[in-house]
């Protein structure tokens, strides 16, 4: 009869068990600069390096920032993305992404509205091209 009444305060030990670990710190990322190239007419390429970065997923949003803000520099509205590979090495994130940029809303399954993206990485102090 005993063990029955522990099996309720078990089960709740095991689930305080489970909690997120706390963050490890403020995010604060230091961006260090784009490089971008034109492959090909429309078809462009971003070098993006940066420290701080909480995972890959920080530095391809660096990368679509420098996309969004290069096809508003050349006068295009879209740009679709094609591929991005990410690596870290020494504590240096280093992004090589490609995008082709259209005026037109381009087909595509990932494509973004290169003016609304531009505004969302000011407000999130995302620097651009």
């Amino acid at each position: 009869m005993a063990l029955r009444a522990l099996i309720p305060v078990l089960a709740l030990a095991g689930l305080t068990a489970c909690e997120a670990a706390p963050p490890k710190g403020p995010f604060a990322p230091v961006y260090e600069g784009i490089e971008t190239r034109l492959l090909d007419g429309d078809l462009v390429q971003f070098a993006v390096k940066m420290r701080g970065a909480r995972d890959s997923a920080d530095v391809e949003d660096y990368a679509e920032c420098a996309a969004a803000q290069y096809a508003l520099i050349r006068g295009y509205g879209f740009a679709r993305h094609l591929r991005t590979n990410v690596y870290e090495e020494g504590g240096l994130w280093h992004g090589d992404a490609v995008y082709t940029i259209s005026a037109a809303l381009p087909a595509g399954l990932v494509k973004l509205d290169a003016e609304v993206v531009a505004l969302a990485c000011a407000e999130n102090g995302i620097p651009m091209v």
